[in-house]
This record gives C-alpha cells, structure tokens and sequence, in this order.
C-alpha cells in the first residue's frame, strides 16, 4: 500500500466519492505549479479540512468537481490556495535575527537615509505581520520621534504574502496582547497601544509600511533593490530546486553588501551561494560590487 493510500484509509467518515487519492495528487500539483508548496501524503487530512468548506460554498459537492473549478477558474484557484498555506508565526521569532538587525545594519541603514540615500527593506512571506511590526519595532528603536523622522527620509519597508487574509490581518496590525510576550518591554511602549486586551501599532510606524499580495514564484514588480530581505520559514514548504531559483532571485534583487535573513532550518545553497556570504546562522551578506 503506497503512502497516499495509507493516509486515505486513516481519514474518518469521509466518502470516497468525496475525496479520493487522485483529488488529493491534483490538487498536490495544482499547488506545486502555481506556488511552490509541495503537500506530502500526510498532508491528505489538512487538504480536506481546508479545502472542504470551499467544496461546499461553491457548490461543486466533489473534490474532483472543485479540482475541475480551480483548474479553470483562476480566483478560485487563488482562493485554494490561501486555504492551503500555512501562517504560523509570533512576534521576534529568532531572535539572534534582530539582535544582528539591530547592531550591525540598522546603524548604516539609518545613516544612508539621513544623508537622502533611499533605503528599502523586504518581508517577503509576511504571513500575519509579526514579523513585519517586529522588524519596523526594532528598525525605529525606542524614541517615538523616529517614525516621524524617518517618514520624511525615502525609506520603506514592503511587506508581501500570497494569502490574502494574512495579508489584511498583518496591515490591521492589531494583536492579542498575550501575544506581544517576545516583544522588548521598551519598543512594545513605543510602538503599540493597548487597549481591552488587544494591541495595535501605531498609525506614524504603519505609515512606514505598504502590504502588496505577491506569489513569490511569480513576476516581481519591484526595479529598486532592497538593503535587507527576511524570508524565514517560508522555503520550508518547498522543495530543493524551487529553493534554490528563490534564493537566487533574492540574491540578485538584494544591494551589494545587502543582508538576507532565512529560517533556522534554511540554508543557501545553488547559484547564491556564489553571491552570499554567510555572516551569522541563517544570516546571509551580498558580497560588494
């Protein structure tokens, strides 16, 4: 009994006429040509409970009848997959992250902005924001007067994710206040209010963000190159060589002596490796022109 099989006959009280291993491998290489995600057969369950809801709101009463729809319909194919990706993410993860962000890049990145330089920053997989107020958080440091500075220097931090309602929760910028625990007591008071236990950043440091929906295997529209990019825990859905064209994308789009910073588990490894220099774990320099 193959793999996939296997996983099918664990699957509780669901018909066969429903959902069957040939859905689950259809929708396994819809997701994989159009974002890069590769689903293993364990993931036969969690295709289901996702996908189910929009099984039945479309009416298609099937899997193999809402394959059909998304093979076709490309809104609803993008709707598939937002359902399927994953956007498990907190506050300051990786903190050796930040420490580096803070002591070795954020000085001459505020530096090049006051003297006119433009200055642009990329969370690429932003996912719900965490990571994006937590980089804006430690780019600003702890005086409030900062993001009103910065606001009129050419500076930018762009934050992207293909999953449309991480995107809107990350650019609401409003959290459970039990999840700001990682956030350092100084920039949490700087940079979020909080009010009936939810938080929300500031409007001066959100202004310094602009939130754009982008499928990181598509067309990118950005021509400036960017002086650091985070893309942490997001290759680790795909496989070897879709990894590999990504870095290298990222490579080319990063500045010379630009910073790339990668999951814990991610590594750099194909044409970038010959562009990055690693500077610290799963932190990555682009070597000067």
């Amino acid at each position: 009994m193959t793999a996939l099989a296997e996983a099918f006959e664990k699957l509780p009280g669901i018909g066969k006429g429903v959902y069957a291993p040939a859905d689950f491998e259809a929708v396994r290489k819809i997701v994989h040509q159009s974002a890069g995600i590769v689903l293993v057969p364990g993931k036969a369950m969690l295709v289901y409970s996702r996908l189910a809801p929009l099984v039945r709101s479309t009416g298609c009463g099937t899997f193999a009848a809402y394959v059909k729809r998304i093979e076709a319909d490309d809104a609803e194919r993008r709707r598939a997959i937002c359902a399927l990706t994953t956007n498990h993410t907190f506050f300051f993860r990786e903190g050796h992250h930040f420490d580096h962000f803070s002591t070795h890049v954020r000085p001459g990145l505020l530096k090049r902005a006051s003297s006119g330089e433009p200055v642009r920053i990329w969370s690429a997989g932003c996912s719900s924001g965490e990571e994006t107020w937590s980089i804006m958080m430690t780019m600003l440091g702890t005086d409030r007067a900062a993001a009103a500075r910065l606001g009129k220097l050419d500076f930018l931090l762009l934050a992207t994710d293909i999953a449309d309602h991480a995107l809107a929760t990350a650019e609401a910028a409003q959290y459970r206040i039990d999840t700001l625990e990682a956030v350092p007591g100084e920039l949490r008071r700087a940079w979020m209010r909080e009010r009936d236990g939810q938080a929300v950043v500031v409007d001066d440091a959100r202004a310094l963000v602009r939130f754009k929906s982008l499928n990181l295997l598509g067309d990118w529209p950005m021509a400036r190159p960017f002086d650091v990019i985070f893309c942490r825990n997001v290759m680790i859905y795909f496989d070897q060589p879709t990894k590999e064209r990504l870095v290298h994308r990222f490579a080319r789009q990063i500045a010379p002596g630009g910073h790339l910073y990668i999951g814990h588990s991610e590594r750099v490894t194909g044409p970038a490796a010959q562009m990055l220099t690693q500077v610290g774990p799963t932190i990555y320099r682009k070597d000067a022109a």
